[in-house]
């Protein structure tokens, strides 16, 4: 009978849910690094068992935690990320130059085929990769001086380079998002890069259809369908066909097109789910109403999930890392809220629960299917 684990990162230390393959009865295990910022913590597709957190702070920096039993037990590997060679410099706030300054890993993404290959998205942004279980990092540096890198400037929540999605048939491509420069691809596992921008519109920009400068908040594919590319813009919904060489809105009758999160439904790759946010300056549902919102043909049409989410006086927000599916034959969606609730549906977003209550402020939720 397979399972699910359910791996939350919180501002106060991380939280380990399990479940069979009903997902009704949940096992909470936590805190993990009590009191402590977990920004993100993912389990490799290759090994269940071995899962990388990042552990960030004022007082302790960044540490970066390696599990091999599922989390039962955690040891601290290396946490030294030196960009490589000269930096130099990237554009700040208020236009000037400031120099390139790291400050922690915002997004960990696994190898599909090795354990111990994981990358590692960082502020300021760069792009990271160990191969040996996160004994020694390394800088893909094709990125950072791909051209445009001086002129990237941070988002509000500084400069990070938040989503990296590995093709998972398409050897050696790679996208990542940026706020605020942007969305990349390299085809060539991280040599050269390229800004794959075309189609997106940001008015706050004074180019506002630029190459750089867009705040992407989050991207997301089909394993099956990796060349359609799905993306939660600060403002818009939107698509590619191409593998991001040209957009396209879909937000169609969203109450609103600015939020966070989007995921993909693990067996439909026209199946996406986002979940609207009021505004860029007011970050709670619309109407104080948590709705997830499903389209099932690709965006442009949406549905509202509400059967057992709060639709009164609810003012949390939803993360961009907060969001996930798992891949049981009845596909389960998960996602985390600012005020502590974890929420479940076992059935594609039919039916909503909540399967943890009082945690911290949710930074990250990742679903894994256990044998």
């Amino acid at each position: 009978m397979s399972g699910v684990r359910v791996l939350v990162g919180t501002a106060k230390g991380a939280f380990i849910l399990t479940s069979d393959e009903k997902r009704v009865n949940w096992k909470i295990d936590g805190p993990h690094f009590g009191g402590l910022e977990i920004y993100h913590i993912k389990g490799s597709p290759a090994d269940p068992n071995r899962i990388y957190a990042s552990q960030a702070s004022d007082w302790f920096g960044q540490v970066v935690h390696r599990s091999s039993d599922g989390g039962n037990t955690w040891a601290a590997v290396d946490n030294k990320f030196s960009y490589k060679g000269d930096p130099g410099s990237h554009q700040w706030y208020d236009g000037t130059q400031h120099p390139w300054d790291f400050k922690r890993v915002w997004h960990f993404e696994p190898s599909h085929q090795d354990p111990d290959t994981v990358y590692a998205g960082v502020e300021d942004a760069a792009l990271f990769r160990t191969t040996d279980g996160g004994t020694s990092w390394h800088e893909l540096p094709g990125l950072r001086e791909q051209g445009s890198g001086s002129l990237w400037s941070p988002g509000a929540g500084g400069m990070c380079l938040h989503t990296i999605i590995l093709d998972p048939v398409v050897e050696g491509r790679i996208y990542v998002a940026i706020s605020a420069a942007g969305a990349f691809r390299t085809d060539d596992g991280g040599t050269t890069w390229k800004s794959i921008n075309k189609g997106l519109r940001s008015e706050m920009l004074p180019e506002p259809e630029g190459p750089i400068g867009h705040c992407v908040h989050r991207l997301a594919i089909h394993p099956t369908k990796p060349e359609t590319v799905f993306m939660q813009k600060h403002w818009d919904v939107m698509r590619s066909d191409d593998a991001g060489d040209s957009w396209s809105e879909i937000s169609g009758n969203l109450p609103s097109d600015f939020g966070f999160p989007i995921v993909v439904h693990a067996h439909e790759p026209e199946t996406i789910y986002v979940v609207p946010i009021k505004s860029d300056s007011e970050h709670f549902p619309p109407d104080g109403k948590l709705r997830v919102y499903r389209s099932r043909s690709g965006g442009g049409e949406w549905e509202s999930l509400t059967n057992g989410l709060p639709q009164s006086h609810c003012y949390h927000n939803v993360l961009r890392g907060a969001m996930s599916v798992d891949t049981l034959d009845s596909c389960g969606i998960y996602f985390g809220t600012t005020g502590g609730q974890v929420y479940a549906s076992a059935d594609s977003g039919d039916n909503w629960s909540p399967i943890a209550k009082d945690l911290p402020r949710v930074l990250s939720v990742e679903a894994q299917r256990l044998p």
